[in-house]
C-alpha cells in the first residue's frame, strides 16, 4: 500500500513514522510549509511538496491531516484520484470529502501528540467512519495493524467526542499552565506537583471522575476558597477559580 501524508504536524510525524514502522510506505508528504514537508520527508525517506498540484496521484491512501481551516482547501486543489481520501480530524465530518473523492473516509486516533515524543499507538483508541463498507473495511484492517482498539463511530458522535477531548485533554493541561504560575511566583517547582498530577490520573482508571473528586469546592469550604481567591490577583484566575469550585460543587450537590 503507498501512502501520502498532506500536512507534517504533530499527528501527521507521530503517525506517518508508525506506520512507516509497521510496514506500510509513505511515498509523499505535502505541507503548505517548505521545510516542514522536507524535515518530515527526510525522516520517512520520501518524496515531498508544496504545492498542492505536485501531490502523486498513484497512491492507495491520502491521510489529510492539517487544521480544519486549511482541510476544505487543500482537498479542493489536489487532483482527483482512484485513493482512499482520509482526514485525522475530531470534529471535521467524513462528507468533507464529497465531491472531491469516490473514496473517502476517516481515521481519527484519540491521543495528543508531539512530534519528538514517542507514544504507544497499540493503546490509542482509533474512529473510523467511510462512505462504503469496502473502504470502511480498509480502513479497520489499516487502523488494527496500529492499535489493539479501533472502533466505527460516526462523525455527529465523532464532534461530541472531541469535545470531550478538549475538556480531558487541552483544558487540563491549560490548568497545569496556571499551576505553574502560581509556583513560580514563590520560587517553587512545578516538579512537586507531578506525584499530584500522576495519581489524580491513575485514580480515574479504578473509579469515576466524579468519585475521584476531592478538595474544597466538593463541600464548598467559603473559608478555603476565599483565602485563595484573596491570593490571586489575575482577575481571569479568579474568575477560573471561581467558575471551576462552582461547577464542581454544584454537580456533587446533586447527589
Amino acid at each position: 500500500m503507498k501512502i501520502v501524508f498532506i500536512g507534517s504536524g504533530n499527528l501527521a510525524t507521530r503517525l506517518s513514522l508508525e506506520m512507516q514502522q509497521k510496514g506500510m510506505e509513505i511515498i509523499q508528504v505535502y505541507s503548505h510549509t517548505e521545510n516542514h514537508a522536507e524535515r518530515l520527508a527526510k525522516q520517512l525517506a520520501c518524496s515531498w511538496t508544496a504545492i498542492p498540484n505536485e501531490i502523486r496521484s498513484d497512491a492507495d491512501l491520502y491521510i489529510f491531516s492539517l487544521k480544519d481551516t486549511a482541510l476544505e482547501e487543500v482537498i479542493s486543489q489536489i487532483k482527483p484520484n482512484n485513493g482512499l481520501w482520509v482526514h485525522t480530524a475530531g470534529s471535521m465530518p467524513m462528507d468533507v470529502f464529497k465531491g472531491y473523492a469516490v473514496h473517502y473516509g476517516v481515521m481519527y486516533p484519540l491521543q495528543t501528540f508531539s512530534r519528538k515524543r514517542l507514544v504507544n499507538f497499540q493503546v490509542i483508541p482509533f474512529f473510523v467512519e467511510a462512505n462504503t463498507s469496502e473502504s470502511e473495511s480498509q480502513l479497520i484492517q489499516i487502523a488494527t495493524k496500529l492499535s489493539g482498539d479501533v472502533r466505527l463511530l460516526s462523525s455527529e458522535k465523532r464532534k461530541s467526542l472531541h469535545l470531550a477531548a478538549v475538556f480531558a485533554c487541552n483544558f487540563t493541561n491549560h490548568i497545569y499552565t496556571l499551576a505553574a504560575k502560581v509556583l513560580q511566583k514563590q520560587d517553587i517547582p512545578m516538579e512537586v506537583l507531578l506525584p499530584l498530577i500522576d495519581e489524580t490520573a491513575a485514580k480515574v482508571h479504578v473509579m469515576s471522575p466524579k468519585q475521584a473528586q476531592t478538595g474544597p469546592a466538593v463541600r464548598y469550604d467559603k473559608n478555603v476558597i476565599q483565602k485563595h481567591l484573596s491570593m490571586l490577583e489575575d482577575s481571569d484566575l479568579k474568575n477560573i477559580y471561581q467558575l471551576i469550585s462552582q461547577s464542581i460543587h454544584k454537580e456533587h450537590n446533586h447527589e
